[in-house]
């Protein structure tokens, strides 16, 4: 631990109690590590050197507990007491956190408190098996749902209803040894093909059927799940069961090992998984950080764009997508909104409509499918409650499940935080409100009073007659009122409704907020210095695990903004290829193929096609998961395959990289520098220091080649970038680096940010630091053409003192300096105040200072006449085969786009 992170975690008086107890570590910079089968703990420890060099001050690893067997991700772990095996275990783990922090390095540890995998065979998870075969009378009985019911726990796994299952004897009843439970010898078990289920003492001599009737758990076809389920899970993942953390037997019982890992040294903080999905979020993060003595600790938390992170939490903040966001509307241009909105709506045959009501209509479409189970358990509690209080008897089961079901649909955030016993924050009062009188416009007014009641229970109010009697029964409902909020949510928004909703991809990313059709710097400054003041050591992130595009890809969608007329008239040529296929994927297929394209092409054709696939079954309008359509996905691949195939499709979207590369670029490196720069910890995703083109999982698990990353670092220790990615490369080292030597002025109390003047709205430059001590300057929304004329004689004016600027060795005196000369060879400046005795420190950590930016020639559809005349000659024999995307009329935006 070095002792500026420790002197970091010093809160003056009166200053921001979001940080760590005193002495524990606080990260400054953070490289997320996907660990699994092909990436252990010891082949992580052999990138430390690399890493060290890179400038990275924590190792954020993907959760390191025992997994089901075959997991490449670790979020289904199913068993709390053992270190991942095939990552090697709790040795392997403690020999990569000797050698990191050997290295003055931290270990953050993924956690995964809401639930755990149900593995085929579920032996592999005792605590699951052991319920399955004793019951309530099973010592795990307490971690989950649903083993007080009277058909027991419902395991949803077979491929037909289980009267066919049966009847082709398809289960058949036999003695096996269990792994991990030789000692019991051979025991009996109920076998469906790969699936091994234990037998309850004294039903094994039982026929088949009786046998399987008797079980404290409820074999059952896959599709009852959606109608009957009866324990919580991880949205609609049968295969993910949910724990009840908030019994603090189950707290202890899941976290000792992690907890007993903290106290030895070996672990130095937490990144906690959803949340939001806790029956108790806020009473979780206490019992942590009493249990940890006050570590650094952050949470996966969804926050709308009007959404503020709970106060009473006590972590250091987000994991950074409420960062994440921001940054990306920095750089999409409000001005592309009307083109852009009009070819959606054309290519779709939508009527248009607003993003809430495509929203709307997506969780709708969930309550009704994949979480109706959870949806209708809620209504039923609310029933119970009710049919036992003579005061609230007469409102049905149907006319409570209609209220609960709109209020769900309406409420516009994962979750209003009421604990039971505690009145309702005004917060959540005001959104369960407003949820309230969004859902009374779809409901008959004879409901209305049916909603009111529906209302003051999941509050928490007092109604009826039987409060005291029911005080358990209410208090679960306010619970899981909350948890279905989520879950709807997610899969709704995030998992439906952002896959529909095709204007510009790129803003339609986990935690992100496609309303804001873009920010300007007057509107992200002050967002930056609330949360420096208030949040200061929360996170950034630029791309994560669940990302559904990597950074790079989002970065060149959204140039897209910034020549919406171009691609209006590049769709309207390319339109006649796809017309075949369904709107929404058209149009989200163009977008991915513009977005993926790089230097090398297009992506791999099996990586695209896969993609494709997965996304339209994400949206849910042709295809799904649970229904796909062999044959239309035939046609989408087939097509994908014909588009591959021929030269004017590559080489229209050719040009169209050629065109825009430059304003990508400018895109792609300024927006790296303004998330490791303006905001507490930097989050840095495996491989991402370089450009990548991940897209949704598991594209983006692919694993990283450090080999070539180690190597491209060593080559530009003795020459300037060359190319995109090596300039991506060089700008994050450099920056790390810097954020390592000056870790109070990014990371803690002391950790300020102030807007600097500029006069040019094509730049974002502000200063971190208590006294100024690093300024930023990154340019946003310019297109190659128009740069000179876009710098030309503005400035922004740096503070007094002398200024370094880390990623080109030059130096500025304080005071204003024009853009040109800041910007000259790359689109942004970071800039360190130095004295002359820190100037060799500061040369020396920038390596070979870049050269000049090399003049590229310019694009050949650029010297014949721009895109648009290009298009048209390249097209010329196609013409009468075209379906015009039509002229756009004007749509009214977003109130951000106006």
């Amino acid at each position: 631990m070095t002792e500026s992170i420790q002197i970091a975690s010093q809160a003056p008086s009166g200053r921001s109690a979001h940080l760590p107890s005193s002495g524990r570590r606080i990260p400054v910079s953070t490289y997320r590590l996907q660990l699994g089968p092909d990436l252990s703990f010891d082949q992580a420890a052999a990138q430390l050197d690399y890493l060290d060099d890179l400038g990275i001050t924590d190792l954020y690893l993907s959760p390191i507990l025992q997994a089901a067997p075959g997991s490449t991700h670790g979020y289904d772990v199913v068993d709390h007491t053992r270190i991942s095996d095939v990552m090697g275990g709790r040795a392997g783990f403690e020999r990569l956190t000797r050698a990191a922090h050997k290295r003055q390095m931290g270990i953050i540890v993924d956690v995964v408190p809401n639930h755990m995998g149900v593995p085929t065979p579920i032996y592999h998870n005792k605590a699951v098996w052991s319920v399955l075969k004793y019951g309530a009378h099973s010592p795990y009985a307490r971690w989950f749902d649903g083993t007080d019911d009277g058909d027991g726990i419902l395991m949803p796994f077979l491929g037909a209803r289980i009267g066919t299952v049966l009847a082709n004897h398809e289960i058949t009843l036999e003695d096996r040894v269990i792994p991990g439970l030789e000692d019991e010898g051979a025991q009996p078990v109920l076998v469906y093909y790969d699936h091994v289920f234990p037998v309850r003492a004294g039903t094994e001599n039982l026929p088949v059927e009786l046998c399987v009737a008797q079980q404290y758990y409820r074999l059952a076809y896959w599709k009852v799940a959606a109608e009957e389920l009866n324990f919580r899970r991880f949205f609609d993942v049968d295969t993910l069961l949910a724990v009840r953390v908030e019994d603090p037997e189950v707290f202890h019982a899941t976290h000792g090992l992690l907890l007993e890992l903290y106290q030895q040294g070996c672990i130095d903080g937490f990144r906690i998984d959803h949340p939001d999905g806790l029956a108790d979020p806020r009473g979780y993060m206490r019992r942590l950080y009493t249990a940890t003595g006050g570590a650094w600790i952050t949470a996966e938390k969804i926050l709308e764009a009007d959404e503020q992170m709970q106060a009473d939490w006590p972590v250091a903040g987000t994991t950074g997508y409420d960062a994440a966001w921001r940054i990306g509307a920095l750089y999409c241009d409000p001005n592309g909104y009307g083109e852009l909105a009009t070819i959606a709506h054309t290519i779709t045959g939508d009527i248009p409509g607003s993003l809430d009501e495509v929203i709307g209509e997506a969780k709708r479409e969930i309550t009704t499918t994949s979480l109706f189970a959870e949806v209708h358990r809620i209504a039923s509690m609310a029933y119970q409650i009710c049919r036992d209080d003579i005061m609230l008897r007469d409102h049905t089961q149907g006319w409570i499940a209609r209220c609960l079901a709109e209020l769900v649909i309406a409420f516009p955030r994962y979750r209003a935080y009421v604990v039971p016993g505690e009145p309702a924050p005004d917060e959540a009062v005001e959104l369960v409100t407003a949820a309230a009188t969004k859902a009374r416009l779809r409901l008959d007014p004879e409901l209305h009073d049916t909603l009111d009641l529906v209302v003051d229970l999941v509050l928490g109010r007092q109604v009826g007659s039987e409060q005291r009697v029911q005080r358990a029964q209410r208090e679960e409902l306010v619970v899981r009122f909350q948890q279905v909020c989520g879950a709807v949510t997610a899969k709704g928004v995030e998992d439906t409704a952002f896959y529909r909703w095709t204007h510009l991809l790129s803003l339609n990313e986990v935690g992100g907020s496609p309303a804001t059709w873009g920010l300007t710097p007057d509107e992200f400054h002050p967002w930056c210095a609330q949360m420096a003041a208030t949040w200061p050591a929360t996170m950034t992130c630029g791309t994560t695990h669940d990302s559904k595009r990597s950074e790079d890809v989002r970065a060149r969608m959204t140039v897209i903004s910034q020549y919406a007329s171009e691609w209006r008239a590049l769709l309207t040529k390319l339109h006649p290829y796809t017309s075949q296929l369904e709107g929404h994927t058209e149009n989200l297929l163009w977008q991915t193929l513009a977005g993926t394209w790089t230097s090398a092409g297009p992506m791999e054709i099996e990586r695209f096609s896969d993609y494709m696939i997965k996304a339209s079954r994400e949206q849910k309008l042709w295809t799904s998961w649970t229904n796909p359509d062999a044959a239309s996905e035939g046609v989408l691949a087939m097509t994908i395959g014909d588009l591959y195939a021929d030269d004017d499709v590559m080489g229209a979207f050719a040009d169209w990289f050629d065109i825009t590369s430059e304003a990508a670029r400018a895109s792609i490196l300024s927006r790296k520098a303004v998330q490791l720069t303006c905001l507490g910890v930097a989050d840095c995703y495996q491989s991402c220091e370089t450009v990548q083109n991940y897209l949704v999982d598991p594209d983006n698990r692919h694993p990283a080649d450090f080999a070539a990353l180690a190597k491209m670092g060593r080559e530009l220790a003795d020459r300037p970038p060359v190319s995109l990615a090596e300039e991506k490369y060089h700008i994050t080292r450099a920056i790390l680096r810097l954020r390592r030597r000056r870790p109070a002025v990014f990371v803690g109390p002391h950790a300020s940010y102030r807007p600097l003047p500029s006069s040019s709205g094509h730049v974002t430059s502000y200063s971190r630091g208590a006294g100024d001590e690093v300024v930023v300057i990154a340019s946003r929304l310019t297109r190659s053409a128009e740069q000179v004329d876009d710098y030309l004689g503005n400035t922004v004016v740096l503070p007094e003192g002398q200024w370094f600027d880390v990623l080109t060795a030059q130096e500025y005196p304080g005071g204003p300096v024009e853009l040109t000369r800041l910007l000259e060879r790359f689109p942004c400046a970071v800039l360190e105040e130095v004295s002359d005795a820190e100037r060799t420190t500061s040369i020396r950590a920038v390596g070979q200072p870049p050269q000049p930016k090399p003049v590229r020639p310019a694009p050949a559809a650029e010297t014949e006449g721009g895109l648009l005349s290009w298009l048209t000659r390249r097209f010329v024999n196609r013409e009468e085969e075209r379906t015009p995307v039509q002229p756009p009329k004007r749509i009214d935006g977003p109130a951000d786009a106006r």
